[in-house]
């Protein structure tokens, strides 16, 4: 498929849910912004697609490639607050991809936590991003520092992302993932860094079967 099928595809799809899902204005007042949401969601989602993981470069790439497809995309500040002020929107439209393809109600999940940098560490001490919520922390899978928070992160088998939230680093990953088991049962795959007797058996009370990889010392008694 070419590029702008794909994206005239995603657009499609995009505008037929934000028209599904958004009864109501989201504007009371205020003159509304040229570039209509549908668009500028589906900008972010195909920019990220290709490789674009910052609002700075979406916004360059399709205003350099493909502004006979937007010709209302406005300068990248206006962009950037429409996109962001979509939010509740694009989660609304992601619980509902979720939902269609049956990912929430699969067998199988997988669960990991991930580094979430605010800024490199050389910066932190005169940061003034997030100074009051944001923390050191130390990633053990990736060996490397970091100033930030902390990502939990939900997919069934197919890598399709069911759930994620954000905590500080000081929270323990176990406590993270309990805000992404609602509705979720069977089989749940995580690394070492949740192995917890209590966790385990808090789990099993969702519904939950939770395996985790073993430590060297641990013995496995489960079945293959």
């Amino acid at each position: 498929m070419l590029i702008e099928q794909f994206i005239t595809c995603v657009f499609c799809l995009i505008d037929d849910l934000y028209i599904s899902l958004v009864t109501q204005p989201l504007r009371k007042r205020g003159t509304p912004p040229k570039l209509s949401d549908s668009e500028a969601i589906a900008i972010e989602i195909t920019g990220e697609w290709l490789g674009f993981h910052s609002d700075k470069d979406i916004w360059k790439y399709f205003k350099q490639h493909w502004s006979h497809l937007f010709p209302k995309l406005p300068d990248r500040s206006q962009f950037v607050r429409q996109t962001a002020n979509l939010w509740v929107v694009k989660q609304q439209m992601h619980q509902h991809l979720v939902k269609l393809l049956g990912a929430d109600t699969a067998d199988i999940h997988l669960v990991d936590g991930f580094p979430m940098d605010v800024c490199v560490t050389t910066r932190a001490k005169n940061s003034t991003i997030y100074n009051s919520e944001a923390a050191y922390g130390y990633c053990a899978a990736k060996k490397k520092s970091f100033h930030g928070f902390q990502r939990h992160f939900m997919t069934d088998a197919r890598g399709i992302p069911v759930a994620m939230t954000i905590t500080a680093v000081s929270v323990d990953k176990r406590i993270g993932t309990y805000d992404l088991l609602h509705n979720v049962d069977g089989l749940l795959i995580e690394d070492k860094g949740y192995i917890k007797p209590s966790f385990k058996l808090n789990c099993h009370s969702y519904g939950i079967d939770l395996q985790t990889l073993l430590r060297k010392n641990m013995i496995d008694s489960g079945s293959k």
